[in-house]
């Protein structure tokens, strides 16, 4: 009988989840450096 082995599923999904956060929040800091350069540029 084959067993599955569940806690691998689960911890792979986990490591995605984790990585999509990771991208998630070095886009949005991304955005908010670029933001905050454009805006030193336009005011000097």
């Amino acid at each position: 009988m084959k067993r599955k082995p569940m806690p691998y599923s689960q911890r792979k999904t986990k490591e995605e989840v984790n990585k999509k956060a990771i991208i998630w929040a070095g886009g949005i800091f991304a955005a908010i450096v670029i933001l905050m350069a454009v805006l030193l540029i336009v005011n000097s």
